[in-house]
Protein backbone atom coordinates (compact mmCIF):
# COMPACT_ATOMS: atom_id res chain seq x y z
CA UNK A 1 0.00 0.00 0.00
CA UNK A 2 1.55 3.41 -1.01
CA UNK A 3 4.33 1.94 -2.34
CA UNK A 4 4.14 3.96 -5.60
CA UNK A 5 4.98 7.90 -5.56
CA UNK A 6 1.52 9.80 -6.09
CA UNK A 7 2.16 13.47 -6.97
CA UNK A 8 -1.08 16.13 -7.34
CA UNK A 9 -1.45 20.05 -6.35
CA UNK A 10 -4.10 21.77 -4.63
CA UNK A 11 -2.27 23.93 -5.24
CA UNK A 12 0.47 23.08 -3.48
CA UNK A 13 1.97 20.87 -5.01
CA UNK A 14 1.96 17.29 -2.84
CA UNK A 15 4.79 14.37 -2.86
CA UNK A 16 2.30 11.58 -1.24
CA UNK A 17 4.15 7.51 -0.29
CA UNK A 18 6.10 5.25 1.35
CA UNK A 19 9.97 6.41 0.81
CA UNK A 20 8.55 10.03 -0.76
CA UNK A 21 11.42 11.72 1.33
CA UNK A 22 14.06 10.80 -0.42
CA UNK A 23 13.02 13.29 -3.29
CA UNK A 24 13.69 16.30 -1.14
CA UNK A 25 16.60 17.21 -3.39
CA UNK A 26 14.58 17.21 -6.15
CA UNK A 27 11.85 19.17 -4.28
CA UNK A 28 14.72 22.04 -3.95
CA UNK A 29 16.11 22.15 -7.15
CA UNK A 30 12.51 22.60 -8.51
CA UNK A 31 12.01 25.46 -5.86
CA UNK A 32 15.08 27.33 -6.46
CA UNK A 33 16.36 26.21 -2.91
CA UNK A 34 20.48 26.02 -2.76
CA UNK A 35 20.69 26.10 0.88
CA UNK A 36 17.69 25.54 3.48
CA UNK A 37 17.40 25.54 6.71
CA UNK A 38 15.79 22.43 8.54
CA UNK A 39 13.18 24.16 11.00
CA UNK A 40 12.25 21.27 13.76
CA UNK A 41 12.10 20.28 17.66
CA UNK A 42 14.19 18.28 20.04
CA UNK A 43 12.22 15.48 19.49
CA UNK A 44 12.24 14.81 16.04
CA UNK A 45 15.41 15.70 15.89
CA UNK A 46 16.30 12.60 17.53
CA UNK A 47 14.01 10.45 15.15
CA UNK A 48 14.08 8.36 12.04
CA UNK A 49 12.50 11.55 10.64
CA UNK A 50 15.13 13.43 11.01
CA UNK A 51 17.36 10.99 9.98
CA UNK A 52 15.80 10.82 6.64
CA UNK A 53 15.59 13.79 5.72
CA UNK A 54 19.51 14.83 6.97
CA UNK A 55 20.76 11.54 4.76
CA UNK A 56 18.88 12.39 1.43
CA UNK A 57 20.64 16.17 1.78
CA UNK A 58 23.39 14.83 2.40
CA UNK A 59 23.54 12.27 -0.21
CA UNK A 60 22.94 15.02 -2.78
CA UNK A 61 26.04 16.99 -1.33
CA UNK A 62 23.52 19.74 0.00
CA UNK A 63 24.53 22.12 2.46
CA UNK A 64 22.57 22.97 4.94
CA UNK A 65 21.27 24.17 8.36
CA UNK A 66 19.19 22.98 11.66
CA UNK A 67 17.42 24.77 14.03
CA UNK A 68 15.86 22.58 16.52
CA UNK A 69 14.67 24.86 18.87
CA UNK A 70 10.58 24.61 18.35
CA UNK A 71 8.66 24.31 21.44
CA UNK A 72 5.08 21.99 21.33
CA UNK A 73 3.10 25.34 21.04
CA UNK A 74 5.04 27.58 19.16
CA UNK A 75 6.40 31.20 20.89
CA UNK A 76 7.61 33.86 19.33
CA UNK A 77 11.06 33.71 20.13
CA UNK A 78 11.31 30.25 18.45
CA UNK A 79 10.97 32.59 15.24
CA UNK A 80 12.75 35.34 16.14
CA UNK A 81 15.77 33.26 16.43
CA UNK A 82 15.90 30.53 13.48
CA UNK A 83 15.07 33.92 11.75
CA UNK A 84 18.67 35.00 12.95
CA UNK A 85 20.44 31.69 12.24
CA UNK A 86 18.89 31.64 8.73
CA UNK A 87 20.10 35.28 8.01
CA UNK A 88 23.59 34.56 9.60
CA UNK A 89 23.95 31.15 7.66
CA UNK A 90 22.58 32.71 3.94
CA UNK A 91 20.00 30.45 3.85
CA UNK A 92 17.73 30.76 1.20
CA UNK A 93 14.85 28.70 2.10
CA UNK A 94 13.17 26.68 4.78
CA UNK A 95 12.52 22.90 5.34
CA UNK A 96 9.63 22.90 7.86
CA UNK A 97 9.87 19.64 9.71
CA UNK A 98 7.57 17.97 12.48
CA UNK A 99 3.47 18.31 13.70
CA UNK A 100 2.04 21.81 12.57
CA UNK A 101 4.45 23.95 15.04
CA UNK A 102 7.45 22.88 12.93
CA UNK A 103 5.78 23.88 9.85
CA UNK A 104 4.20 27.13 11.47
CA UNK A 105 7.92 28.11 12.58
CA UNK A 106 9.47 27.64 9.28
CA UNK A 107 6.40 30.03 7.51
CA UNK A 108 7.24 33.18 9.93
CA UNK A 109 11.02 32.32 9.79
CA UNK A 110 11.01 33.26 5.51
CA UNK A 111 9.21 36.35 6.86
CA UNK A 112 10.87 37.58 9.09
CA UNK A 113 14.17 37.38 7.78
CA UNK A 114 13.23 40.41 5.33
CA UNK A 115 10.69 41.99 8.06
CA UNK A 116 12.55 44.33 10.08
CA UNK A 117 9.82 44.93 12.64
CA UNK A 118 7.77 43.23 14.95
CA UNK A 119 6.32 39.21 14.55
CA UNK A 120 2.70 40.86 16.05
CA UNK A 121 2.86 43.58 13.07
CA UNK A 122 1.93 41.02 11.25
CA UNK A 123 -1.02 39.46 12.43
CA UNK A 124 -3.98 39.18 10.56
CA UNK A 125 -6.45 40.69 12.71
CA UNK A 126 -3.88 43.75 12.96
CA UNK A 127 -4.03 44.06 9.14
CA UNK A 128 -0.54 41.96 8.78
CA UNK A 129 -1.78 40.82 5.25
CA UNK A 130 -1.10 44.23 4.01
CA UNK A 131 1.99 44.15 5.25
CA UNK A 132 3.65 40.95 3.80
CA UNK A 133 3.98 41.84 0.44
CA UNK A 134 6.33 38.88 -1.16
CA UNK A 135 7.37 36.92 -2.38
CA UNK A 136 9.13 34.97 -0.19
CA UNK A 137 12.10 32.27 0.17
CA UNK A 138 10.22 28.83 -0.92
CA UNK A 139 9.05 26.46 1.88
CA UNK A 140 9.23 22.85 1.76
CA UNK A 141 7.01 21.11 4.46
CA UNK A 142 7.61 17.66 5.83
CA UNK A 143 4.96 16.56 8.35
CA UNK A 144 5.75 13.75 10.86
CA UNK A 145 2.02 14.48 12.17
CA UNK A 146 -1.34 13.85 11.16
CA UNK A 147 -3.49 17.00 12.32
CA UNK A 148 -2.97 20.71 11.58
CA UNK A 149 -2.45 20.17 7.81
CA UNK A 150 -0.14 22.86 7.89
CA UNK A 151 1.36 21.83 4.83
CA UNK A 152 -0.91 23.25 2.67
CA UNK A 153 -2.38 26.05 4.57
CA UNK A 154 -1.83 29.14 4.10
CA UNK A 155 -1.53 30.16 8.18
CA UNK A 156 0.78 30.52 10.71
CA UNK A 157 0.16 30.39 14.38
CA UNK A 158 2.67 31.47 17.24
CA UNK A 159 2.36 32.73 20.96
CA UNK A 160 2.84 36.22 21.85
CA UNK A 161 4.13 36.33 25.04
CA UNK A 162 3.58 40.33 24.65
CA UNK A 163 -0.08 39.95 23.85
CA UNK A 164 -0.57 36.64 25.93
CA UNK A 165 -2.07 34.55 23.26
CA UNK A 166 -1.43 33.27 19.82
CA UNK A 167 -1.58 35.06 16.73
CA UNK A 168 -2.34 33.92 13.22
CA UNK A 169 -0.36 35.28 10.19
CA UNK A 170 -1.66 34.63 7.08
CA UNK A 171 -1.07 35.01 3.52
CA UNK A 172 -1.14 33.15 0.26
CA UNK A 173 2.67 33.74 0.56
CA UNK A 174 3.00 31.54 3.28
CA UNK A 175 2.03 28.47 1.21
CA UNK A 176 4.60 26.08 0.94
CA UNK A 177 6.11 25.19 -2.48
CA UNK A 178 6.15 21.36 -1.70
CA UNK A 179 4.67 19.36 0.98
CA UNK A 180 6.15 15.70 1.32
CA UNK A 181 3.51 13.10 2.72
CA UNK A 182 5.60 10.04 3.45
CA UNK A 183 3.50 7.71 5.98
CA UNK A 184 6.88 5.95 6.81
CA UNK A 185 7.82 9.60 9.05
CA UNK A 186 4.58 8.92 11.30
CA UNK A 187 5.25 5.28 12.28
CA UNK A 188 6.97 6.44 15.44
CA UNK A 189 4.68 8.59 16.69
CA UNK A 190 3.22 7.58 19.75
CA UNK A 191 -0.68 6.82 20.40
CA UNK A 192 -1.39 9.57 22.24
CA UNK A 193 0.02 12.10 20.11
CA UNK A 194 -1.80 10.18 16.72
CA UNK A 195 -4.80 10.37 18.58
CA UNK A 196 -4.62 13.91 19.93
CA UNK A 197 -3.39 15.54 16.04
CA UNK A 198 -6.00 12.67 14.75
CA UNK A 199 -8.46 14.94 16.59
CA UNK A 200 -7.37 18.54 15.19
CA UNK A 201 -7.91 17.16 11.80
CA UNK A 202 -11.25 15.60 12.44
CA UNK A 203 -12.45 18.66 14.34
CA UNK A 204 -10.59 20.77 11.23
CA UNK A 205 -13.15 19.28 8.75
CA UNK A 206 -16.23 19.08 11.19
CA UNK A 207 -15.66 22.72 11.79
CA UNK A 208 -15.21 23.51 8.51
CA UNK A 209 -18.24 21.53 6.84
CA UNK A 210 -20.37 23.83 9.77
CA UNK A 211 -18.84 26.94 8.93
CA UNK A 212 -21.92 29.13 7.57
CA UNK A 213 -19.55 30.10 4.93
CA UNK A 214 -20.41 28.84 0.72
CA UNK A 215 -17.88 26.89 -0.44
CA UNK A 216 -18.97 23.72 -2.23
CA UNK A 217 -15.89 22.21 -3.04
CA UNK A 218 -14.71 22.58 0.93
CA UNK A 219 -17.70 21.09 2.00
CA UNK A 220 -17.20 17.47 -0.18
CA UNK A 221 -13.19 17.92 1.05
CA UNK A 222 -13.95 17.98 4.52
CA UNK A 223 -16.85 14.90 4.05
CA UNK A 224 -14.46 12.74 2.77
CA UNK A 225 -12.01 13.41 5.66
CA UNK A 226 -14.16 12.92 8.27
CA UNK A 227 -14.90 9.78 6.73
CA UNK A 228 -11.20 8.49 6.64
CA UNK A 229 -10.53 10.12 9.90
CA UNK A 230 -13.60 7.98 11.62
CA UNK A 231 -12.40 4.91 9.53
CA UNK A 232 -8.43 5.05 10.18
CA UNK A 233 -7.73 6.88 13.12
CA UNK A 234 -9.05 4.17 15.76
CA UNK A 235 -6.14 1.84 13.61
CA UNK A 236 -3.55 4.32 13.56
CA UNK A 237 -3.49 4.60 17.30
CA UNK A 238 -3.89 1.48 18.06
CA UNK A 239 -0.96 0.38 15.29
CA UNK A 240 1.19 2.63 14.77
CA UNK A 241 2.80 0.34 12.10
CA UNK A 242 -0.09 0.14 10.19
CA UNK A 243 0.99 1.52 6.85
CA UNK A 244 -2.64 1.98 5.35
CA UNK A 245 -4.25 3.92 8.21
CA UNK A 246 -0.45 6.21 8.83
CA UNK A 247 -1.17 7.02 5.10
CA UNK A 248 -4.77 7.72 5.49
CA UNK A 249 -4.46 10.09 8.19
CA UNK A 250 -1.89 12.09 6.37
CA UNK A 251 -4.51 12.48 3.47
CA UNK A 252 -7.15 13.51 6.02
CA UNK A 253 -5.21 16.18 7.89
CA UNK A 254 -4.26 17.44 4.17
CA UNK A 255 -7.90 17.56 3.32
CA UNK A 256 -8.76 18.72 6.89
CA UNK A 257 -6.55 22.27 6.27
CA UNK A 258 -7.83 22.63 2.43
CA UNK A 259 -10.84 22.50 3.36
CA UNK A 260 -10.72 25.21 6.48
CA UNK A 261 -10.18 27.78 4.23
CA UNK A 262 -13.89 28.38 4.73
CA UNK A 263 -13.03 29.11 8.31
CA UNK A 264 -13.24 26.76 11.55
CA UNK A 265 -15.69 27.39 14.76
CA UNK A 266 -15.64 27.71 18.54
CA UNK A 267 -13.97 24.66 19.20
CA UNK A 268 -11.07 26.14 17.70
CA UNK A 269 -11.30 29.21 19.94
CA UNK A 270 -11.88 27.32 23.14
CA UNK A 271 -8.65 25.10 22.38
CA UNK A 272 -6.16 28.03 22.00
CA UNK A 273 -6.12 29.61 24.77
CA UNK A 274 -6.00 26.39 26.41
CA UNK A 275 -2.76 25.66 24.53
CA UNK A 276 -1.41 29.40 25.58
CA UNK A 277 -1.93 29.29 29.16
CA UNK A 278 -1.87 25.74 30.29
CA UNK A 279 0.54 23.82 27.26
CA UNK A 280 -2.73 21.71 26.42
CA UNK A 281 -1.80 20.13 22.64
CA UNK A 282 -4.05 21.98 20.35
CA UNK A 283 -5.49 18.66 19.16
CA UNK A 284 -6.43 17.25 22.89
CA UNK A 285 -7.39 20.76 23.12
CA UNK A 286 -9.85 20.43 20.11
CA UNK A 287 -10.85 16.79 21.88
CA UNK A 288 -11.80 18.20 25.04
CA UNK A 289 -13.90 21.05 23.81
CA UNK A 290 -15.54 19.11 20.59
CA UNK A 291 -18.83 17.23 21.68
CA UNK A 292 -20.25 20.82 24.10
CA UNK A 293 -19.55 22.42 20.88
CA UNK A 294 -21.80 20.47 19.07
CA UNK A 295 -24.31 20.33 21.26
CA UNK A 296 -24.52 24.08 21.10
CA UNK A 297 -24.41 23.95 17.45
CA UNK A 298 -27.49 20.67 17.75
CA UNK A 299 -30.09 22.76 15.99
CA UNK A 300 -28.24 24.81 13.02
CA UNK A 301 -25.71 22.13 12.50
CA UNK A 302 -28.53 19.11 12.13
CA UNK A 303 -28.02 18.47 9.07
CA UNK A 304 -24.61 18.14 8.78
CA UNK A 305 -23.83 16.23 12.24
CA UNK A 306 -27.09 13.95 10.60
CA UNK A 307 -24.96 13.06 7.75
CA UNK A 308 -22.00 12.88 10.25
CA UNK A 309 -23.90 9.89 12.07
CA UNK A 310 -24.11 8.39 8.56
CA UNK A 311 -20.46 8.23 8.57
CA UNK A 312 -20.37 6.53 11.66
CA UNK A 313 -22.55 3.73 10.55
CA UNK A 314 -25.76 4.79 12.21
CA UNK A 315 -28.51 3.68 10.51
CA UNK A 316 -30.30 6.91 10.27
CA UNK A 317 -32.85 6.78 7.11
CA UNK A 318 -35.44 6.00 9.86
CA UNK A 319 -34.48 8.78 11.84
CA UNK A 320 -35.84 12.56 12.67
CA UNK A 321 -32.57 14.26 11.59
CA UNK A 322 -32.41 16.14 15.16
CA UNK A 323 -32.16 13.30 16.69
CA UNK A 324 -29.51 11.67 13.53
CA UNK A 325 -27.40 15.08 14.67
CA UNK A 326 -27.78 13.87 18.72
CA UNK A 327 -26.50 10.74 17.66
CA UNK A 328 -22.86 11.89 16.17
CA UNK A 329 -22.11 13.84 19.48
CA UNK A 330 -22.57 10.31 21.20
CA UNK A 331 -20.29 8.83 18.13
CA UNK A 332 -18.06 11.22 18.84
CA UNK A 333 -17.76 11.16 22.25
CA UNK A 334 -17.42 7.18 21.94
CA UNK A 335 -14.32 7.62 19.54
CA UNK A 336 -12.62 9.85 21.73
CA UNK A 337 -13.06 7.11 24.34
CA UNK A 338 -11.83 4.13 22.22
CA UNK A 339 -8.19 6.51 21.38
CA UNK A 340 -7.13 7.41 24.54
CA UNK A 341 -8.25 11.19 25.49
CA UNK A 342 -9.67 11.25 28.70
CA UNK A 343 -12.69 13.35 28.76
CA UNK A 344 -13.20 16.86 31.26
CA UNK A 345 -10.70 19.57 31.48
CA UNK A 346 -10.53 19.05 35.15
CA UNK A 347 -8.47 15.66 34.12
CA UNK A 348 -5.91 17.90 31.80
CA UNK A 349 -4.84 20.32 35.39
CA UNK A 350 -7.13 22.66 33.95
CA UNK A 351 -8.31 24.71 37.18
CA UNK A 352 -12.12 25.68 37.34
CA UNK A 353 -11.14 29.16 38.59
CA UNK A 354 -9.51 29.71 35.16
CA UNK A 355 -12.57 29.47 33.10
CA UNK A 356 -13.31 32.72 33.72
CA UNK A 357 -10.07 34.35 31.96
CA UNK A 358 -10.00 31.58 29.06
CA UNK A 359 -13.34 32.59 28.14
CA UNK A 360 -12.41 35.93 27.71
CA UNK A 361 -9.30 35.32 25.61
CA UNK A 362 -11.52 32.56 23.61
CA UNK A 363 -13.73 35.78 22.91
CA UNK A 364 -10.84 37.68 21.31
CA UNK A 365 -9.94 34.51 19.15
CA UNK A 366 -11.27 35.21 15.54
CA UNK A 367 -12.52 31.50 15.02
CA UNK A 368 -15.92 31.45 16.80
CA UNK A 369 -16.74 34.90 14.40
CA UNK A 370 -17.61 31.86 11.82
CA UNK A 371 -19.02 29.30 14.21
CA UNK A 372 -22.53 27.96 12.58
CA UNK A 373 -24.35 29.60 15.85
CA UNK A 374 -23.44 32.86 17.29
CA UNK A 375 -21.45 33.20 20.59
CA UNK A 376 -21.25 35.52 23.43
CA UNK A 377 -17.78 35.32 26.01
CA UNK A 378 -20.97 33.77 28.18
CA UNK A 379 -21.70 31.08 25.57
CA UNK A 380 -17.86 30.57 25.32
CA UNK A 381 -17.79 29.95 29.46
CA UNK A 382 -20.85 27.59 29.44
CA UNK A 383 -18.77 25.83 26.91
CA UNK A 384 -15.48 25.29 28.91
CA UNK A 385 -17.53 24.44 32.06
CA UNK A 386 -19.69 21.86 30.03
CA UNK A 387 -15.73 20.45 28.83
CA UNK A 388 -14.58 20.89 32.65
Amino acid sequence: MFDEITTFSFPTKILFGCGAVRRLPACLEETGIHKPLVVTDPGVRATPAFTAVASALAEAGLPFEVFCGVHGNPIEEDVLESAGLYRSAGCDGAIGLGGGSALDVSKAVVVMARHEGALTELEWQAGGLERMTGPYDPIIAIPTTSGTGSEVGRASVITSHKLGRKIIIFSPWLMPKRAILDPELTVGLPPFLTAATGMDAFTHCLESLTCPVFHPLCDAIAIHGLELAIRYLERATRNGKDIEARGNMQVAATMGAIAFQKDLGATHSLAHPLSTEFGLNHGLANALCLPAVMRFNLAPAASHYARLAGLFGVPTHQMMEIDAAAKSVAEVESMIGRIGITPGLRNHKVPRESLGPLSAKAFEDSCHRTNIRPCTEDDLLRLYEESW
